[in-house]
């Protein structure tokens, strides 16, 4: 099955390397907002508040993503995808301009989060969507393995917190901003194939 269905299915290839750049920008604004923030002077409590905020968004966000896709966009998963990253990258170059303005971080976090968690659900159905039912299972492990260890633990985790102890948080922003970039990038690699 691996083989056969997932392996030599580039379609699914494309989308695992999308979410693994969306899992990036997912845990490298979740997992270092509270560092960035306490390190610009703002206190752990506000810095949790924005966590909190960047959490709680994803829930309308993910629903209203899920309800674009199957009614607007007739059951595509990559053009919404598409739509909600770039909203995703214009929070983050936000974000990045207005670090020092804690109301305007805390905006820009529930954007993000409000914007990102869509993505993350409907790679895993589109992942579902271009495989066989008997090799559904395989390729959302797949996307989520690309998702999980590629974007969260080297990526997010292991190079934005590499770059940001060199070369400052500045040169952290650049790196999310590429990932949003190369996350519609791979995702626009299939929609030829979605529009079939």
């Amino acid at each position: 099955i691996f083989f056969q269905y997932v392996l030599n299915n580039k379609f699914l290839w494309f989308i695992a390397l999308s979410n693994a750049f969306v899992y990036m920008v997912r845990y490298g604004c979740l997992d270092w907002a509270p560092t960035i923030l306490t390190e610009k002077g703002i206190d752990l409590k506000s810095a949790g508040w924005a966590y909190f905020a960047y959490e709680f968004a994803a829930i309308p966000g993910t629903l209203l993503c899920g309800w674009l896709s199957d009614k607007l966009f007739k059951g595509k998963r990559a053009l919404p995808t598409i739509l909600f990253m770039g909203l995703v990258l214009v929070f983050i170059v936000l974000y990045w301009q207005f670090i020092d303005n804690l109301t305007m971080v805390i905006i820009c976090l529930i954007g993000i989060g409000f914007f990102i968690y869509g993505p993350v659900m409907l790679i895993g159905v589109q992942a579902l969507d271009l495989a066989p039912k008997n090799a559904a299972g395989t390729a959302a492990g797949l996307t989520g393995f690309f998702g999980y260890f590629l974007g969260t633990f080297i990526l997010a985790n292991t190079v934005i917190g590499w770059v940001a102890q060199n070369f400052g948080w500045s040169w952290t922003f650049l790196l999310l901003v590429a990932a949003c970039l190369l996350s519609m990038f791979f995702m626009g690699l299939t929609l030829k194939e979605e529009s079939k």
